[in-house]
């Protein structure tokens, strides 16, 4: 219910709109004057305010510069008998958002107070919309506690608020979309949209005219002048996706973007100045197309000004669970399920996993774990059956670096002996009782145990 206030020096017009309003569903708050509505506008937020031009304490002008001052985005409508241009225009020049004239129709009032209000919500809306774009892209929201991830989030930081070239690579489902995203939203260009654009899927004949746009009779069919998307991107940044499937005739048109500043449209004799932040991505090596003469080399220079190289998910496998925890969260939310953990068992499923489709593929799998989920604990029963079989054996990874034998066998045998005391629990449901009969131990080695791999739960001992 949107709060009107109402401020006019004369009780018959007060009360009159008293009336109409409330019966609009409105709550009305009433001034007789100036300060008696900064008064109020100390004590109540109102959406909209309804103002008188001439009182005797402070007139219309008056209470709307001080309103404004107070809060810029509260519309305010004047109300008067005087009507003129001149008043007119200097209302509106101080921000009124409209001018209505006495006597008014009551009709007219509902409408304008109507489109005041619909322009606040709009507003409030966009706002809301910004900072929950802003908070998805906020560092700390991007999952990643790998050496080489936190690499990425330092350069992140360092290259958001420049003007510098980035080309990321990294293979399909690794995040290149989410990282541009990251560097676009916080960068001082973040309050226009990112303008993002799959090279690979504009059909070549289209591509130049939807980069760079066109003039009425470039081409047949070409009935009106249309904007490319580099000038849709005007004091923003364009994020250029799959950037090695770029022809090579439109390969030299970017290039004198980025050397220049200019745009040309299709059919155009004259060029333009662009003010444009240019991201690109790929999933294939650059350099290799270089060498073989498929991608220009003064043109993948001028891209790779800052490089930044996301590794696959089977090189950070201490992501995979954080990432899986994530998902989780993210997905129970989504389809309303009160699904909470995933058991130790099938978190060395996923951490054993090769992930071929990268963080994406985790997503999906993590998703269709949700779904299938019983109760509160994703165990491995509920991850896809080719997941479990590809990971039913024990996995030990030894880094190239490390030569100290007695130190790799210590921990590979703490790391067998943990995956295996988290099967057995999951096997006998977290009875603690029955996994120490089963694992050939005393119960209170297996506690001891429990706490020292970490695998406690809420489950029935």
């Amino acid at each position: 219910m949107a709060r009107i206030l109402v401020v006019d020096d004369e009780e018959h017009i007060r009360r009159v709109l008293n009336v109409l309003l409330s019966k609009q569903g409105y709550a009305v708050g009433l001034a007789a004057g100036g300060q008696e509505a900064l008064d109020h506008l100390t004590r109540h937020v109102y959406d909209a305010v309804l103002c008188d031009l001439r009182m005797p304490d402070l007139d219309g002008l008056e209470v709307l510069r001080r309103i404004k001052r107070h809060d810029p985005e509260v519309p305010v409508i004047i109300i008067t008998a005087y009507a003129s241009v001149d008043t007119a225009l200097a209302a509106m020049k101080q921000g009124a958002y409209d001018y209505i004239s006495k006597p008014f129709k009551e009709d007219e009032i509902l409408h304008v107070l109507a489109k005041a209000l619909e322009r606040t919500r709009i507003l409030e809306e966009n706002r809301r919309l910004r900072r929950e774009i802003e908070e998805r892209f906020d560092f700390s929201h991007i999952v990643g506690a790998a050496p080489a991830m936190k690499s990425i989030f330092d350069t992140i930081r360092k290259v958001a608020d420049t003007r510098s070239t980035v080309l990321i690579q990294g293979e399909s489902g690794t995040g290149k979309e989410l990282v541009a995203k990251a560097i676009h939203y916080n960068s001082p260009r973040k309050h226009k949209p990112l303008v993002t654009v799959n090279c690979a899927a504009v059909p070549t004949h289209l591509i130049e005219s939807e980069f760079f746009g066109y003039v009425r009779g470039a081409f047949t069919g070409a009935d009106r002048t249309k904007k490319g998307l580099f000038e849709e991107a005007e004091g923003s940044t364009i994020f250029l996706d799959e950037i090695s499937d770029l022809p090579p005739e439109l390969q030299a048109k970017l290039l004198r973007v980025l050397q220049e500043g200019e745009i040309r449209r299709l059919g155009d004799t004259a060029s333009r100045t662009v003010d444009v932040r240019v991201l690109a991505a790929t999933n294939r090596d650059l350099e290799a197309a270089v060498e073989q003469g498929k991608f220009r080399e003064d043109l993948y220079y001028r891209l790779n000004v800052i490089p930044l190289n996301i590794p696959p998910l089977r090189e950070r496998p201490e992501d995979v669970p954080l990432l899986a925890r994530h998902f989780l969260v993210k997905m129970a939310e989504r389809h309303g399920r009160q699904v909470k953990r995933l058991s130790p068992e099938a978190e060395r499923v996923l951490i054993n996993q090769p992930w071929p489709g990268n963080v994406r593929q985790l997503e999906n799998v993590i998703e269709q774990a949700v779904v299938m989920a019983e109760g509160e604990t994703i165990g491995s029963r509920n991850l896809p059956t080719a997941l479990s079989r590809e990971a039913g054996g024990l996995v030990v990874r030894v880094p190239e670096d490390r030569l100290d034998l007695k130190g790799l066998v210590r921990e590979a045998t703490a790391l067998a002996e943990r995956q295996i005391i988290a099967r057995a629990l999951e096997k006998e449901n977290g009875n603690r009782t029955r996994t120490a009969q089963v694992l050939g131990i005393s119960r209170r080695c297996l506690i001891t145990k429990i706490g020292l791999y970490g695998l406690a739960d809420d489950r029935p001992a």
